[in-house]
């Protein structure tokens, strides 16, 4: 089995080896742990800086365990391209392997090296921990904090282990004024297990419904955050209902939805991109829909009244409008209303996209 590290990014201040019109920002690509026997790749993005087309002339190699693929035809001027580089990992331990790039015209060579450890065995965490941020792996890829009420502090146990081969120090970057982290332990070894406990402070949530955010689980303080390190969080606070209790609820308003999950996509061999829900109010009192929110991107949503009177309807539109971003979300589809009906103050609507 065949393990692959792609290290992407590249800038103008790039990595240059003696003016060399071939530049990369990662000379050097530490692949961390491989087991024996298991070949490991590493993929270095470069480009060529110059406005002339080059041809890579020769790769040379360090040792005969290692395997290089790169362009064999001519890179146009200011195009990136790639170089991978295997290493078979039959020998246990540290290891650094390198290889040399010379272009037609020059014999001045660009280094490029890959380091890592091969170990006896690797074992698989996949099962108990199968979401990657770096080498620090997690039991979950996104936190909800659901049906909460002004004045709670729930918590959400995020269990971790590291994998890599340096020591950690687990922790949660970008938090809003609104949630707490505390890692334990606070450092970790590696192959060790702890978890990441994060708080919800109700009191710093400013509105009721649906709020959304985005912060970054770290293997280290301090670490530059990336898309790989995302952990989305939505938190769903339920509003006052106190309006209508005692003998007031009679007069309360009553929402009834003509169902409360929708099935888009392909359904019974139809490409089914929108449905409609009826939303009537059965009460005795002015039904208010105060929010209306998608917990996911690729969805379109409209509403035609938000106010609806006593034995009023109204028509609720749910549409895909980007299923490709809908099959790729953490989130579940799903869409909230906030309405002043006390038994019905938080409603949910699922969507099934296929």
């Amino acid at each position: 089995m065949k393990r692959l590290f792609i290290i992407v990014g590249l800038s103008m201040a790039s990595f240059v080896v003696n003016a060399q019109r071939i530049v990369t920002k990662t000379p050097i690509i530490n692949v961390g742990k491989t087991g024996f026997e298991m070949p490991v790749t590493a993929t270095f993005e470069l480009r060529n800086r110059g406005s002339r087309h080059l041809t890579i002339r020769e790769v040379k190699t360090d040792c005969g365990c290692t395997k290089v693929d790169y362009p064999k035809k001519s890179i146009g001027g200011g195009d990136k391209f790639t170089i991978s580089m295997t290493y078979d990992a039959r020998l246990l331990g540290h290891f650094t392997k390198q290889m040399a790039i010379y272009r037609v015209g020059s014999d001045e060579p660009v280094i490029l090296k890959m380091q890592g450890i091969v170990v006896p065995e690797m074992t698989d965490y996949s099962k108990n921990y199968p979401y990657a941020f770096g080498d620090l792996l997690a039991d979950i890829n996104n936190v909800e904090f659901d049906n909460v009420n002004k004045g709670d502090h729930p918590e959400v146990e995020i269990r971790v282990l590291n994998s890599g081969s340096t020591v950690m120090t687990p922790n949660v970057q970008h938090l809003p004024p609104y949630l707490t982290a505390m890692a334990t332990p606070e450092t970790l070894t590696p192959g060790k297990a702890g978890k990441v406990i994060l708080t919800l402070n109700t009191e710093n949530v400013q509105d009721f419904g649906l709020t959304q955010t985005t912060v970054y689980l770290a293997e280290q303080l301090g670490e530059k955050v990336s898309a790989d390190t995302e952990l989305p969080v939505s938190v769903v606070l339920s509003p006052n209902t106190t309006l209508f209790t005692g003998n007031n609820k009679q007069y309360a308003p009553k929402l009834e939805l003509s169902t409360d999950s929708l099935a888009l996509g392909k359904v019974n061999g139809r490409n089914r991109k929108s449905d409609v829900i009826t939303i009537t109010n059965t009460g005795r009192t002015a039904l208010k829909i105060s929010s209306l929110q998608m917990f996911t991107k690729g969805m379109k949503v409209t509403l035609n009244k938000r106010e609806l009177q006593p034995q009023e309807s109204a028509k609720l539109k749910i549409a895909v409008a980007d299923r490709n971003q809908l099959l790729k979300a953490r989130q579940r589809p799903r869409v909230l209303m906030i309405t002043n009906d006390p038994d019905h103050s938080k409603v949910v609507i699922k969507v099934n996209v296929k």
